[in-house]
Formats: C-alpha cells, sequence, structure tokens
C-alpha cells in the first residue's frame, strides 16, 4: 500500500467521533493514511465510549457540522466523500443537502446503526431519512445485516435473503450496494454481497472468531472509499476492502476489555 504520488488523493470523512479510537473518524482515518490517502473529517457527533459501552453521546450543532463540511471543500479538493455516523434526521437531511451543493461524485454511505457494543447510533426519525434523502445520492452504501434488515423489512438469515434486500436497497437508488454478511451466524465464511442492479457477486474471507470486531463497518467503508479515491473500479476498491479488513482483523492486537479495535496498520507494525 505504498504511495509514491507526491500528491495523494483526498478523502472526507461525515462521522461521529469514537473517544477509544476504534470506530468512527478515528478508525476512517486511520484507514485513508493505510491507503495512501489523505483524510479530512466533518465531525456530526462526539461519543464517549471506549470497547465496552458507549456511555455518552453529544450531537455537534448543525450550523457546525455545514461549516466543517463548507470549510474542506472550499479549500482542498475532495476525491471522495464518505459518510458514518449521522445521529438523527436534521443531519441526515444536511450532509445529503450538502452533497447535492458541492456536487459529492464519489459517495460511500456507511448506514452506521448500532456500535458493536450494542449502543443505538441512530434515532428512528433518521432512518427514512437515510432511505429517502441520502441513499438515492450514494455510489456505494454498505450496511451490515442488521442495518439492511432496518432498511428493508427483510429478515435476513441466508444469502438468498441477502439477495432480496440487495434489491430493494438498490431500489432506492444507490448505485451499489454491499450487504455484508459477517453476523451471518453458524457460516464458516464471512461473504460480503454486491449488487449493482443486474448482478451479483460474492467476495468471501474465512471467518475469523474474536473481540477485536469494533469499528470494522467504519474501516470497511472507507478501504472502500480509499480506492474510489485512488480512481479503482467499486469491484476492486470491494476486494481490496475485504482483504485489509481481514488482515487487521487478524493482526489485532487486545486492547481494553471489550470489542477491541482493528490493527489498521497491521502492513508495517510487523515484528
Amino acid at each position: 500500500m505504498a504511495v509514491s504520488d507526491s500528491n495523494p488523493p483526498h478523502a472526507l470523512t461525515i462521522a461521529g467521533s469514537d473517544s477509544g479510537g476504534g470506530a468512527g473518524i478515528q478508525a476512517d482515518l486511520k484507514t485513508f493514511a493505510a491507503f495512501g490517502v489523505f483524510g479530512t473529517s466533518a465531525i456530526t457527533a462526539i461519543t464517549a465510549q471506549n470497547t465496552q459501552a458507549v456511555t455518552s453521546v453529544q450531537e455537534i450543532d448543525l450550523e457546525v457540522i455545514a461549516a466543517q463540511i463548507d470549510a474542506v471543500i472550499s479549500d482542498i479538493r475532495i476525491d471522495v466523500v464518505k459518510t458514518g455516523m449521522l445521529s438523527s434526521a436534521a443531519i441526515v437531511e444536511l450532509v445529503a443537502q450538502k452533497a447535492k451543493e458541492h456536487r459529492f461524485e464519489k459517495l460511500v454511505v456507511d448506514p452506521v446503526m448500532v456500535a458493536a457494543s450494542g449502543a443505538r447510533l441512530l434515532r428512528e426519525d433518521a432512518v427514512e431519512s437515510i432511505r429517502n434523502q441520502l441513499l438515492p445520492l450514494a455510489t456505494v452504501v454498505t450496511p451490515n445485516l442488521p442495518e439492511a434488515e432496518v432498511l428493508t423489512g427483510v429478515e435476513i438469515n441466508s444469502l438468498p435473503e441477502m439477495e432480496e434486500a440487495a434489491r430493494r436497497i438498490h431500489a432506492l437508488g444507490p448505485n451499489y450496494v454491499v450487504i455484508k454478511g459477517g453476523h451471518l451466524e453458524n457460516a464458516e465464511h464471512s461473504d460480503d454481497l454486491l449488487f449493482d442492479g443486474e448482478s451479483f457477486e460474492t467476495f468471501s474471507a474465512h471467518r475469523i472468531k474474536t473481540t477485536s470486531n469494533h469499528g470494522t463497518g467504519c474501516t470497511f467503508a472507507s478501504a472502500v472509499a480509499s480506492g474510489l479515491a485512488h480512481g479503482h473500479t467499486v469491484n476492486r476498491s470491494i476486494a481490496d476492502a475485504k482483504a485489509y479488513v481481514t488482515a487487521a482483523i487478524a493482526n489485532a492486537f487486545p486492547v481494553g476489555h471489550g470489542h477491541g479495535p482493528l490493527n489498521h496498520f497491521h502492513h508495517w507494525w510487523t515484528d
């Protein structure tokens, strides 16, 4: 993943802050860096959390979120935008408005709803706003199984049900849908399903039993965004993201007493 270009691609993450450093903008910026992408950020909420729990959430004022986005885009070329925790309908609507205003050409939407600890990160009223206002603007949307169930109303326990959910989400407007299968129980492999509106492609990896899985969704979406920032195809970006996340989980080291983070810099942190 070494980068020799003196002018690397630039990415913007619009997401929440994780004080524990495992998810949110912290995971996004680490992932961008690992892929040789210069990362910028607009913080939507500050969470007090560690590997065990989210103990407090403070949403950022809408005016400040808007000002962060405007400040970055007015000065820095942005090749891709990735969204994460957008906790309220008002924040979702603001981000959708800014996406139109600034004409985001490449937008990766990670519809963050629940933290690895089980804490709710998205209000009920925001789900409809994501469906109707943000997904139609997305290049790629990357829900996990619980998020896909909420977005579609489809109970997912098998690959055919993943396919049906992907069809329903694609009908909402995004160009590509990736449904991550990590929550599928009793499966030997972790299979992610890509749907482009016509055909399906499966990206498979051996399932790793671990508690070092905090920030997996944020990391995956940011890795996909990094590939797009480099000008890679969606399929290649997803394949590279899948490989990166799998290796980051496999090479994770213990942090905290709950769901620890991935090793975002496993490529360099070797014995």
